[in-house]
C-alpha cells in the first residue's frame, strides 16, 4: 500500500458521480486509492511506515504550533446532579462552544457540555449510572457508550436518534440526509434529549464515548463529541497502581485547521443535513496534521521520577499509532500494560511499542524513575512523519515523592481465558472494498450496511469465534460483545492483544480469530469498522442476540 498522499480538500476532487443516494458517496474511484485498498503492494517485503498508514493526510492551512509549548489538559471529572434508586444520575449537554486549541486562534467544536474533549465520567462497577443527553445542536446525536454493556435501546445505534428543536423527523420526512436504505421504521427518535441507562455491571475498565449518527460520525466526532468514561472496582482498587495526579487520561487524535483556527473536514456537505461522505481523495479515511492529546496540540506533562498510569486511546478517525519513548528507559521496558480495552490483564505485559488502532485503549504504566531528573522524554509515533511523529512530551522535573508507587503487581485480575472449545458457532465475516452493481463499496461478507437485516444470531450466555479478514487496515468493533484474540493468520495472537477486548487491528490480508462472548442483553447490535470514514461509507453489519 502507498504512502499516504496529501491530498488538499480545497483542491481536491470534487464529489463523486455515479448513482444517486448511498451509492453515490459509496462508490469509491479508481486509481491509486482504490488499488492500494483493493490489495497494491501491501504486506510485500519489510512493513514501513507507509505500509501501517490507513487513510489521507489533509494538510491544516493555519499556522501551526511548535511542538511541546503548551501544558497537558486533563478533561474535568463529571459530578452526578442527583443519586435516584442508587443510580448516579448525571446530566450533559451537547452545543458548540468556542475554544483555544492553537495558540492565539479560536476554534468552534462541538462538545459534551461545550467541551472537547467531554467531561470524563467515572463509575463504580455493579452501580447504575443515568446520564442524560440533551442535544443543543443543530443536528441530531447518538452518543455510544464504546465498550459499554447495556440495553440495545441505550446502546447508541446509528438509527436511534436525538433530534434536536424542530429538526425533521426522519421516520415522516424519509429525509436524514439521503439514507436510502433506511426504512421509516428502523429510526429511534427522542426529541431533544435522552436518559441512557448504563448498569455498569462489568470490571474496571477504561472506556470511552463518542457520537454515532448514522452517515455522520466521522464529521461530528471530528468536531469533538467524544470523552472518556471510566469503571473502577474493588480489585483494581487493591492493587497498587498509581492513582490520583499519577492516573492519567491520555486521548490522542488528530486534525486539520483552517487558516481562521476552525476545523477543516473534507465532507460532501458540510452542514451534515444532506449528502454523506467526503471527497473522493479522503475515502480511505481522513488524517489531520496536528496531534491532539486531550484537546492539545502536541502538549507536555511534568511528571516526577516515579511510576505514573497512563489511558492510552486512540480517539482519531483513521490515523493508526505505534508508541514509543525516545529515549527509551536505561532499564526496564518502555510500557508496562495492566489493561486492555475491556478491563485488567491477567498479568502485565512489556512492551517496547505499542500498536494502537482508532478507538483501541491501553493501560500502560510508565516509570519515569528510569530518567535523571531534567530529563525530556518525547511520546513518539513512528507510523507518523514531520510533526504527525511527535506526540507529546514528558519533563521529569522532580524526584519521586514519599508515596511513589510500588512495582506492578505480577498477578492484576482473574481473568478467565477462553477456549476454542468452547465456541458453539463459527461465522466468518470479510471487511473488503467490493463491486457491487458495477460500483467500488466498503462492505461486510459483500455488502454494504442494511439497517435491520442481521448477519448473525447468536444465543446470549455463549461463545461463538468469529473470524474477521480484510484488505486494508479495518479496526474491528463489537457493541456490546466482549471478545479475546485466539490468532492472528493462524499463529498465537501479538503480545499486544491481550486481554478482553471490544475493538481489534485487522490488516491488510491478515486473517484475525476472536472468541466472543455474549452476555448481557438480548436484542439489536452492531459491529463495524471503526476507521470511522469506512462506517460513515456502510462497513457496518447488525448482529442480533437472541
Amino acid at each position: 500500500m502507498s504512502a499516504p498522499r496529501e491530498a488538499e480538500e480545497a483542491g481536491g476532487p470534487g464529489p463523486m458521480r455515479g448513482g444517486p443516494g448511498r451509492r453515490r458517496f459509496l462508490a469509491l474511484a479508481s486509481g491509486a486509492g482504490a488499488a492500494a485498498a483493493l490489495g497494491g503492494t501491501a504486506g510485500c517485503g519489510a512493513p514501513g511506515p507507509g505500509d501501517e498508514v490507513a487513510g489521507e493526510l489533509l494538510r491544516s492551512s493555519a499556522e501551526l504550533p511548535e511542538p511541546f509549548q503548551v501544558p497537558l489538559p486533563v478533561p474535568p471529572v463529571a459530578e452526578p446532579v442527583r443519586t435516584r434508586g442508587g443510580a448516579t444520575v448525571h446530566e450533559v449537554e451537547q452545543r458548540t462552544a468556542r475554544q483555544e486549541i492553537l495558540p492565539g486562534l479560536k476554534t468552534e467544536v462541538w462538545g459534551y457540555d461545550g467541551r472537547f474533549p467531554g467531561p470524563t465520567f467515572v463509575g463504580e462497577s455493579g452501580r447504575e449510572l443515568r446520564l442524560r443527553v440533551r442535544n443543543k445542536l443543530a443536528l441530531p446525536t447518538s452518543t455510544h457508550l464504546h465498550g459499554g454493556v447495556q440495553k440495545p435501546e441505550f446502546d447508541g445505534h446509528p438509527t436511534d436518534l436525538v433530534l434536536p428543536s424542530g429538526f425533521p423527523d426522519p421516520r415522516k420526512s424519509h429525509g436524514h440526509g439521503k439514507h436510502s436504505m433506511v426504512k421509516p421504521s428502523e429510526w429511534t427518535v427522542s426529541r431533544g434529549d435522552k436518559e441512557y441507562v448504563y448498569p455498569l455491571d462489568q470490571p474496571a475498565a477504561t472506556l470511552w464515548y463518542h457520537d454515532h449518527r448514522m452517515d455522520f460520525s466521522a464529521p461530528q466526532v471530528w468536531r469533538g463529541l467524544a470523552g472518556m468514561f471510566l469503571i473502577h472496582d474493588d480489585e483494581e482498587a487493591g492493587l497498587p497502581l498509581p492513582a490520583g495526579s499519577r492516573d492519567v487520561p491520555l486521548m490522542i487524535c488528530d486534525r486539520a485547521f483552517e487558516e481562521d483556527g476552525s476545523l477543516r473536514y473534507p465532507s460532501l456537505d458540510p452542514s451534515l443535513t444532506k449528502e454523506p461522505g467526503v471527497r473522493e481523495a479522503y475515502m480511505e479515511g481522513v488524517m489531520g496534521d496536528v496531534v491532539l492529546v486531550n484537546g492539545a496540540p502536541w502538549p507536555e506533562l511534568e511528571v516526577s521520577a516515579e511510576r505514573y498510569r497512563f489511558r492510552v486511546l486512540n480517539a482519531s478517525n483513521a490515523r493508526r499509532y505505534r508508541l514509543t519513548l525516545d529515549p527509551g528507559p536505561r532499564q526496564g521496558a518502555a510500557f508496562v500494560q495492566v489493561g486492555s480495552d475491556s478491563g485488567l490483564l491477567d498479568a502485565p505485559r512489556s512492551h517496547e511499542a505499542l500498536p494502537v488502532s482508532p478507538a483501541e485503549r491501553f493501560d500502560v504504566v510508565v516509570d519515569f524513575g528510569a530518567y535523571p531528573v531534567g530529563s525530556l522524554v518525547r511520546l513518539v509515533n513512528t507510523l507518523g512523519s514531520g510533526g504527525t511523529r511527535d506526540v507529546m512530551r514528558f519533563r521529569v522535573t522532580r524526584k519521586a515523592g514519599r508515596d511513589g508507587a510500588p512495582k506492578v503487581p505480577g498477578r492484576l485480575a482473574d481473568l478467565r481465558k477462553l477456549r476454542a472449545g468452547q465456541a458453539v458457532a463459527e461465522r466468518q465475516f470479510d471487511f473488503r472494498l467490493k463491486q457491487v452493481d458495477g460500483m467500488r463499496m466498503w462492505t461486510v461478507n459483500g455488502k454494504p450496511y442494511d439497517p435491520g437485516a442481521p448477519l448473525a444470531r447468536p444465543r446470549l450466555g455463549t461463545v461463538e469465534r468469529w473470524r474477521f479478514t480484510s484488505d486494508f487496515h479495518h479496526p474491528v468493533h463489537l457493541h456490546l460483545a466482549h471478545f479475546q484474540v485466539l490468532a492472528r493468520g493462524g499463529k498465537s495472537p501479538s503480545a499486544t492483544d491481550a486481554g478482553w477486548k471490544d475493538t481489534v487491528d485487522v490488516r491488510p490480508y491478515e486473517v484475525v480469530d476472536v472468541l466472543v462472548r455474549f452476555s448481557g442483553y438480548r436484542g439489536r447490535y452492531m459491529f463495524h469498522c471503526h476507521n470511522l470514514e469506512h462506517e460513515d461509507m456502510a462497513m457496518m453489519a447488525d448482529f442480533r442476540v437472541v
